[in-house]
Formats: C-alpha cells, structure tokens, sequence
C-alpha cells in the first residue's frame, strides 16, 4: 500500500537534494547515471511507500538507463518525486514515469549542455582569462564565487519547484527560453575570445597581423562549422598558413 506523503517530510527531501551532489560518482557506460538518480531518490521513496513490494517496484523504475545534464539532476528528481507521489494517490499510471524521466531528462540535458557547458562555462573561462591577462587577481577569484553561489541557488530552486509543481514546472521553464539565452552568452563569448587575442598579443600591436589573424580564424570556424571537415586538419591548414604569413608578406613587399 502507498505511504505519506513527504510534502511534509522535510529531512528526506534534503537527504535527496544533497544526493543530487553524489549522482555522477557512479556515472558508467551503461546506464549513465542511474545509480546517482537511484541513490538520490530513495529516501523519498522510502517516505512514500510503505509497502515493502511498492517500494521495491518504484526503486526498479529508476535502475534503468539515465542520462541527462547534472545540473538539472536536482530539478528532475523533485519532479520525479511529485510524479510518485501522485502514483501513490492513484492519480497517475506507474508506467507514466518512464515516458516522464525520458521526455524530461534528454530535453533538459540538451538546454543543459548548451546552456552551462557550452555558454556559461566558456564565459566564466575567458572572463577569468581576461581579467588575469588585464593584471587583475582577486576579481577572478570573485567571480568564480558569485558563479558557483548562483549555480548552488539555481540548483536548490529548481529542486524546490520542481518538487512542489511536478510536471507544471516544465511549462513554467519553456518561459525562461534558455536555449535562446544560451545563444546570446555565445555572442558574448565571441567578444571576450576578441579581447583574450587581444591582450595576449605580443606587443606592440600590430594592428594588420592582428586582424588577419582574427579575420583567418573566424573563416577557419566557419569552415569548420558548414563544411564538416574534421577538426584536425583545419587546425593543422590553419597553423601552416599563419606560419607562412611572414614569409608571404616579405614577397609581398619585394614584388611591390
């Protein structure tokens, strides 16, 4: 038979948050992050069936394969909780939770790879590289710490929400439309990718190998990104001809 509900169960809703921190310690090739997701959930589980026999049918629900951005493991687990809960009540057939963690999971781990580990990071990187190429040492170290806080804040929020809307909370970060924000930091990364150039440039500046330089690199990108073409050989053609700009320059000039 089912259990409580652990809306009021405060300890196990924490003892899952904090799991969520564990989930990639068990990552493997076959099921991913199972065991973490498995390991974050079962003391609420536990707060939500009784039943020896339920309990053990909702543990397997979660040993199957898993995969999806860390940083949403907090947000899907208080959705997945909510979701038992209503399988508890009768609300909601047990087999909706499969098509549930697969639906939820892979869409957030695509806003989660482009929008933390393709965006985000890449701009704590080059701020933190700018500003240390700038002379500036303790504004690197803030940074880090103010990003770190807000991941932790954006990590127990979502787990929060998530846990007392359930599926809903989904509809409410459709809004947010961070795939288009995560284009937009992108942009702002290209720019700070102009000033770490910038400021690790042999000095003096000069303004015209600068900006082939800039100008070649960019082509290269673009190549790289229609073309399909493998990525050590555009490394490879690019390093070569950057190599070989002196020496063309010098031809240059004894023709003229």
């Amino acid at each position: 038979m089912a259990g409580q509900d652990i809306s009021g169960q405060g300890r196990e809703l924490i003892k899952c948050f904090l799991r969520c921190y564990f989930a990639g310690a068990c990552f493997n090739a076959r099921g991913y992050y199972s065991v973490g997701l498995a390991y974050a959930m079962d003391p609420g589980l536990a707060a939500i069936y009784r039943d020896p026999a339920a309990l053990q049918a909702a543990r397997r629900r979660y040993v199957g394969h898993f995969n999806t951005h860390l940083f949403w493991m907090p947000c899907l687990v208080g959705i997945f909780l909510t979701a038992e809960r209503h399988v508890a009540a009768g609300h909601m057939p047990a087999r909706m939770i499969e098509r549930l963690k697969d639906t939820a999971a892979y869409t957030l781990s695509g806003i989660g790879d482009s929008v933390f580990a393709g965006s985000l990071l890449i701009f704590w990187a080059l701020s933190s590289i700018c500003l240390l190429l700038a002379g500036h040492h303790g504004l690197p170290l803030l940074l880090g710490v103010v990003m770190f806080l807000a991941l932790q804040c954006f990590r127990g929020y979502t787990f929060w929400a998530g846990h007392r809307l359930g599926l809903a909370f989904l509809e409410r970060l459709r809004k947010w439309d961070l795939i288009n924000w995560g284009q937009r930091i992108k942009y702002l990364n290209g720019g700070l990718l102009l000033c770490l150039w910038f400021l690790a440039w042999p000095r003096p500046v000069l303004w015209t190998d600068w900006t082939y330089v800039t100008l070649g690199m960019a082509a290269f990108a673009r190549l790289l990104h229609h073309r399909q073409v493998p990525r050590e050989v555009v490394l490879v053609v690019f390093l070569v001809i950057m190599g070989a700009l002196p020496w063309i320059a010098e031809s240059l000039e004894a023709l003229l």
